[in-house]
């Protein structure tokens, strides 16, 4: 048994694996707190700030890779994937959006509770701070987990592209963003060079968010280079 508890958010559908999971962590010592859907799960991250996650790909309302990049626009908890997909191709999917660690069921408990105690150490062991689900300005907050804007208390409507360009920005707050890098993430491999594309939405997002859009305090442009944001 643990000396010191941990906890740990299990994320999956099925409750026969749910169940064996709650049995044999908390008979280990590990406080559990379980999600069934993708939404539940990036809600409870960011309530009560697990140690770990294990989380299932084939959830009911998203795909577990999408829990995966949701997460990590704001925090380092380790992630243990646990999933029947065998295919290298879901392997690397899941790992190339930020997962640390991959399980194929059906699995041995000896093994996922080494993984597990592996991962809590190594996130131990870093000591690295996750910055806030909840990002505040003088003008909105931007909530990462819900994947929402909020602007004199109402949601402000973002597209989908609109969205991916602000949490990655967000994501890296204070720093530079370069062009490339944004295109990249958020249009893909082949839009490379349409710096136009960011000119474009970025002048979307500063009408919907700055009060002064032609003189923006978070949503910051460093010519020739990239973009910022500043809280």
């Amino acid at each position: 048994m643990q000396t010191t508890q941990s906890t740990v958010l299990v994320v999956d559908d099925e409750p026969q694996i749910v169940r064996a999971l709650r049995i044999n962590l908390s008979a280990r010592g590990y406080k559990v707190i379980t999600a069934h859907d993708g939404t539940a799960a990036l809600r409870a991250v960011a309530e009560t700030k697990p140690d770990v996650v294990v989380l299932d790909l084939g959830l009911p309302d998203m795909d577990g890779t999408e829990v995966i990049a949701g997460l990590r626009g704001w925090t380092t908890v380790p992630i243990i994937v646990l999933s029947a997909r065998g295919d290298s191709s879901d392997k690397v999917a899941a790992l190339d959006a930020g997962a640390d660690d991959y399980v194929t069921k059906p699995f041995g408990m000896d093994e996922l509770l080494a993984r597990l105690r592996a991962a809590v150490r190594r996130s131990a062991v870093s000591g690295t701070e996750d910055g806030s689900a909840v990002v505040e300005t003088d003008a909105f907050t931007i909530d990462l987990a819900a994947k929402k804007v909020l602007r004199d208390g109402a949601e402000v409507h973002l597209t989908k592209t609109e969205w991916g360009v602000l949490e990655l920005l967000v994501r890296n707050r204070g720093r530079l963003v370069a062009q490339k890098q944004l295109l990249h993430e958020v249009w893909g491999p082949s839009y490379d060079t349409e710096s136009h594309y960011l000119r474009v939405y970025m002048a979307q997002l500063r009408r919907k968010l700055e009060p002064e859009p032609s003189r923006p305090k978070h949503l910051l442009t460093e010519p020739g280079m990239g973009y910022r944001f500043e809280p």
